[in-house]
């Protein structure tokens, strides 16, 4: 099988019912444009999900399908797919529906004009169609985050990034690393840009998260992120 230029890697807990609208939606975006897989990581759902995704993978030859036998939480759903993956160049999305899959072809369009060194392009949503509540929080999070960090980002939960597959792996793995990797990149020496894309409703399903777990993880995270930047002497290395 020919190795796909572009790894899409989507974790899922429990989203039977925006599965099959959200791969086929992969699928209209990437097919032309450039060769492509489909990995789906579904972290013990609990509900229909894992038998939707068998379904279609009878229809979807792009699609492969990878299970935890235990949930283990998002950001090892994600370094599951992507050490699965075949493309040297991974997109993730959330699996809620809310990205827009239709951004794919324009985080790789900025690939393709940058410098060699920057080895993520993260999306960044300008009109965010989330509730009142969730966009203050994020906001405030944000501005923490950014006074701590300074990873020059202004939306680092966006689940839409595409970032070299080796970069990621080469990064130090904990829980909820997804939420930092602006900064995670940087600190490896490489150079990150911020794309702005499309956000839409949650159309079915529920949130997995609310605005004090996240705040009570991010405090924690927050703080690991920052020692792990101060305890650096690492720097990206190009073969001249």
């Amino acid at each position: 099988m020919q190795q796909p230029q572009i790894s899409v890697v989507v974790p899922v807990f429990n989203e039977q019912d925006n599965v099959a609208s959200l791969v086929h939606e992969i699928v209209a975006a990437l097919r032309g444009v450039a060769s492509f897989e489909i990995v789906y990581v579904d972290d013990h759902s609990r509900d229909s999900t894992l038998a939707v995704l068998r379904e279609l993978k009878t229809q979807v030859p792009e699609l492969r399908v990878l299970h935890h036998v235990t949930q283990s939480g998002q950001s090892t759903a994600i370094r599951t797919g992507v050490r699965a993956a075949r493309g040297e160049w991974i997109a993730t999305l959330d699996g809620d529906g809310q990205n827009d899959p239709a951004d794919i072809p324009k985080l790789i369009a900025e690939r393709a004009q940058a410098l060699p060194d920057v080895k993520l392009f993260a999306g960044w949503r300008v009109n965010r169609q989330d509730t009142g509540s969730k966009r203050w929080a994020s906001k405030w999070a944000n501005a923490i985050r950014a006074r701590m960090l300074r990873d020059d980002t202004p939306d680092t939960g966006c689940g839409i990034k595409l970032f070299e597959r080796a970069a990621f792996l080469d990064l130090p793995y904990f829980d909820h690393m997804h939420r930092y990797l602006p900064a995670l990149m940087q600190r490896a020496g490489w150079k990150t840009v911020s794309v702005p894309v499309n956000h839409r409703p949650r159309t079915a399903g529920v949130s997995k998260y609310n605005n004090l777990n996240r705040a009570l993880v991010g405090i924690r995270d927050l703080r690991g992120v920052a020692w792990l930047i101060t305890r650096s002497r690492r720097t990206a290395v190009e073969e001249v």
